[in-house]
């Protein structure tokens, strides 16, 4: 295991025990990403977030609401990659209803712990929680209709591998529903180090081009990269959507 994944993932679980010792992360009083960037439970109001426990919105890291582009339906099935403490899992169970499952991915214990705990905190049931690498879902093939993502394909040290493994379990016609952080793609590797740290969600993401182009790669298709607010000079938060084309199984 790569050492940044060590570090990305040293970050998240000191970020989730300061929430269950009473803190918060985001845009709380303890800062969990890199000073002057917006990240957080930014995108929601105040009515969704209501909808969930306080510690869900408190560990949220995110840099959007994937709930809000994704436009789930009753009985879908939805996976959630690097699901932290949970937010946009229970949000996505609430809207899939009762027929519907929503899965949560992610590599940390104690995030994992924490979003457990929200779970039975809000009374969702259709929720499962799943430890994993995004770079290797352990889910089988075509097996959800909805994939959505919250400032963590960024975090990737292998990111090709993610959009293949995207493909391989969204279902034929299956669609994506992104936020993540995207660079201009005059930027290159370095000048986005040079505007924050890999953990911290800026030195890792990819450009608009490279994004699209990775999509494309791996057999995504009606693919849009848009983007919705500054986080650096030439970075942005941004609401990324492809469709996996009908007849396709892997």
């Amino acid at each position: 295991m790569s050492d940044l994944r060590e570090e990305v993932r040293d970050r998240y679980a000191q970020a989730a025990l300061q929430v269950l010792d009473g803190g918060s992360c985001g845009c709380g009083p303890v800062a969990c990403c890199d000073e002057d960037q917006e990240f957080g439970a930014v995108g929601y109001d105040e009515a969704t977030l209501g909808e969930v426990p306080e510690a869900a919105a408190l560990a949220s890291l995110g840099c959007g609401n994937p709930i809000a582009v994704a436009e789930l339906h009753e009985g879908e099935t939805v996976l959630d990659l690097g699901s932290g403490g949970g937010i946009d899992v229970l949000l996505s169970a609430r809207r899939v209803g009762p027929t519907g499952r929503a899965f949560g991915l992610d590599m940390t214990d104690e995030m994992l712990d924490l979003a457990r705990k929200n779970a039975a905190e809000a009374g969702v049931t259709n929720v499962e929680f799943l430890k994993g690498l995004i770079e290797a879902v352990p889910l089988p093939d075509a097996s959800v209709d909805v994939i959505i993502s919250n400032c963590v394909i960024n975090l990737s040290t292998d990111k090709p591998r993610v959009f293949d493994e995207m493909f391989r379990v969204l279902r034929s016609g299956g669609r994506i529903g992104v936020s993540d952080i995207v660079a201009a793609d005059e930027l290159s590797a370095e000048e986005r180090a040079e505007r924050g740290s890999y953990v911290g969600c800026i030195a890792g993401a990819l450009s608009f081009a490279e994004y699209e182009r990775e999509l494309t790669r791996a057999g995504f298709r009606n693919i849009e990269t848009t983007p919705t607010h500054d986080v650096a000079d030439r970075m942005y938060g941004a609401i990324v959507r492809a469709v996996k084309p009908f007849g396709l199984r892997s």
